[in-house]
């Protein structure tokens, strides 16, 4: 008997007996079964009150006859298993041999999880029940671990946030200062040489950021496309160039670019895309030796009826063997980690390509004939029509350029001398604060122009800084920028909604900041970047 209580505790152990007044010999025969297994019984005879038993105390597992005098043990089942307080109690349904297997069947259909006829043996319903407890306890282990799962998983998510942030803040300085480097020309090839170094690397550092952010969010389903008409010509040049500005050159790579005669555009979000032909050529590059070749091309083509552009990046480096193709797109997969390791990278570039090309309703494969062969990536987007093509238009007004009055309130110091010297060589005149609530007060005695506000800051944050301006009758009309370490688009709500105009990601690039600051304050509404 001891032996079989512990049986019963490890599987939870408690059981409801449900048969009518009517029958009730049967419910004092099962219940008498599973008392002397060691289980735990209680009964009930009727339908609702099996439901209220249920709801009030749910048991593991429920020992429901279909003949039941007020509502029927289908019914009871059905209810029982709709409820999500109770989905998760197993139903043993029983009846008399009259019972046709359409009814069986019927009962197995509304979520029963098993069917006994009588009469049966006692070790048969022990057996059986016992298997359910099993099958209970399972469920509740994978419960607990799936809650344990989301909690780590948010926790992750959470601290991800916080890195970025604390890795943004020393980048935006890093960044900021760089053209301040570059008013004068390098005394030698040294100091050339390193200043190359430090603008590939921060921008190689910022790209890691970025990707190792948007990795969560695209795994969540967080990321949303701002859907724009795209030259997919005028984008592809442009990362190519981009791309050999920061790394094929100096590794004495060729990148050669085949465009079509005819216009190639689609619907999509020039930054996902940017970044999707950005991560496919750094890994062209990564994986192949220098003085190697890569080629990208572009044509538009037809498939099944409908239009595509089909983008293909091919290299001759060092391929990829068949047995790592269908993983190649897999969260942090590398062909080969020894070499992945010596060549860089976190292994998450591809999984982001392949699932901001799905995002865009296309398709992207990996091919090559094994190592020591090259590999070519095709990525396949739909197409516009010539129709829908014509409807894009650009209508920007020219910009007046003036000094502007700017207020930087910042509590990294390296990054807010960067952004105000940047700001100064602009012909700016800028006024700077170090914590929140000290902002505020100068925000309201200057009125700039355009305020820059970090979010993390001391004392209050940047969204209680915009919800005190925006509640002082001065600072209606004030133009507020958040630039700030928090990318996601939960940040980016939050500061529209206490009260910015913008939400800039750190490190921002800075011929973004200047077109902007440029601009003025309408073409910063307008924008909400």
């Amino acid at each position: 008997m001891q032996r079989n209580n512990g049986k019963a505790r490890e599987h939870g152990g408690k059981v409801l007996n449900v048969n009518d007044n009517d029958n009730e010999a049967a419910r004092y025969l099962g219940t008498t079964m599973l008392r002397r297994a060691g289980l735990d019984v209680v009964e009930a005879s009727c339908g609702m009150g099996a439901l209220e038993m249920v709801h009030r105390a749910p048991p593991d597992v429920v020992v429901l006859d279909v003949k039941l005098p007020d509502i029927d043990g289908f019914e009871v089942c059905r209810r029982i298993k709709a409820n999500p307080h109770t989905a998760g109690v197993k139903v043993l349904h029983t009846s008399a041999t009259f019972v046709s297997l359409d009814k069986k069947v019927q009962g197995l259909d509304i979520g029963a999880d098993g069917y006994l006829t009588q009469p049966f043996e006692a070790t048969e319903l022990v057996a059986t029940v016992r298997s359910l407890l099993r099958l209970a306890q399972a469920e509740r282990e994978l419960r607990a671990r799936a809650d344990h799962l989301a909690e780590a998983d948010r926790r992750k998510d959470e601290f991800l946030a916080m890195l970025a942030h604390e890795l943004r803040n020393p980048l935006a300085a890093i960044t900021a200062s760089l053209p301040l480097l570059e008013q004068r020309d390098a005394m030698n090839k040294g100091e050339r040489r390193a200043r190359e170094v430090l603008r590939r690397q921060t921008v190689h550092l910022a790209r890691l950021v970025d990707d190792l952010l948007d990795v969560s969010r695209v795994t969540q389903g967080k990321i949303e496309l701002r859907l724009e008409l795209v030259d997919l010509k005028s984008l592809l040049a442009r990362v190519v160039l981009t791309t050999r500005e920061r790394g094929t050159n100096a590794r004495g790579q060729t990148v050669t670019l085949a465009l079509p005669d005819v216009p190639v555009q689609i619907r999509g979000d020039i930054t996902r895309l940017e970044q999707i032909f950005t991560n496919l050529l750094d890994n062209a590059s990564k994986y192949t030796d220098a003085g190697g070749h890569i080629r990208v091309s572009l044509d538009p083509i037809t498939s099944g009826g409908a239009t595509f552009a089909r983008i293909t990046v091919r290299d001759d480096g060092v391929g990829i063997a068949a047995d790592a193709l269908p993983m190649i797109f897999g969260l942090f997969a590398q062909a080969s980690v020894t070499l992945a390791r010596s060549r860089g990278g976190l292994g998450i570039g591809l999984t982001l390509v392949r699932t901001l090309v799905e995002l865009h309703s296309g398709e992207v494969e990996a091919r090559s004939e094994g190592i020591g062969h090259g590999a070519e990536f095709e990525v396949r987007l739909p197409l516009l029509g010539l129709a829908e093509a014509g409807e894009r238009a650009s209508q920007r007004g020219t910009t007046e350029l003036r000094r502007r009055r700017v207020c930087i309130v910042e509590d990294n110091v390296d990054a807010q001398q960067a952004i105000g010297d940047l700001c100064e060589m602009w012909g700016h005149e800028v006024h700077a604060a170090s914590d929140g609530i000290v902002g505020v007060g100068k925000v309201l005695d200057l009125l700039p122009d355009v305020t820059l506000i970090d979010i993390g800051l001391p004392g209050i944050d940047g969204f209680e800084v915009a919800r005190r301006l925006r509640a002082d009758p001065r600072g209606k009309g004030l133009w507020l920028v958040a630039l700030t370490g928090y990318g996601s688009p939960e940040q980016r709500t939050s500061a529209l909604a206490a009260g910015f105009d913008v939400h800039l990601v750190k490190p921002v690039e800075v011929h973004k900041l200047q077109e902007l600051l440029d601009a003025g304050p309408p073409a910063l509404r307008a924008s909400r970047i």
